[in-house]
């Protein structure tokens, strides 16, 4: 079973759920080989609906203890740009879609994303960009590449 978990941490990222919980990018996710979509929607208000089918599921919760299983048992880590979700992912060597909140003060998670982008180890976008739920959204295409990507992973802490 292909996984993909989506995070936002303990923040609420609605823009990012939205998006990636989206027809279009479930018919994408699904069409990159994924059949199965874990979203931790953190103190958001956008809460999709959870279902399964023979082919799909889609799974959603606010918070658990740690997130160590589900990034343990996911294909793709798509993540706010929080430092601990960007480093736990990358300590698992899982590739990473990076999702910049722009509605953050003082953006400090876009100048992290750029410094991990520009030494390899992850892609990176902004919700802004995406032009959600446009199914020829830079995300999807990052979803693409990263599928096949053999990116750099960081040395165990």
């Amino acid at each position: 079973m292909k996984r993909a978990f989506v995070t936002v941490g303990t923040t609420s990222f609605d823009e990012l759920i939205e998006c990636v919980a989206a027809y279009d990018s479930l018919q994408i996710l699904k069409s990159l080989g994924y059949n199965r979509l874990v979203l931790q929607i953190g103190r958001g208000t956008v809460v999709p609906e959870p279902f399964s089918s023979d082919s799909f599921t889609l799974d959603v919760y606010r918070f658990k203890d740690s997130l160590n299983e589900d990034l343990q048992q996911a294909d793709l880590v798509i993540s706010h740009a929080g430092a601990g979700s960007c480093l736990e992912s990358l300590e698992k060597g899982k590739p990473l879609v990076v999702v910049i909140n722009e509605k953050l003060m003082n953006n400090h998670q876009f100048e992290l994303a750029k410094q991990l982008h520009k030494e390899g180890h992850l892609f990176y976008c902004t919700c802004r960009v995406l032009s959600c739920p446009s199914p020829v959204s830079l995300l999807l295409l990052l979803l693409g590449s990263a599928k096949t990507a053999a990116l750099p992973q960081l040395p165990p802490a």
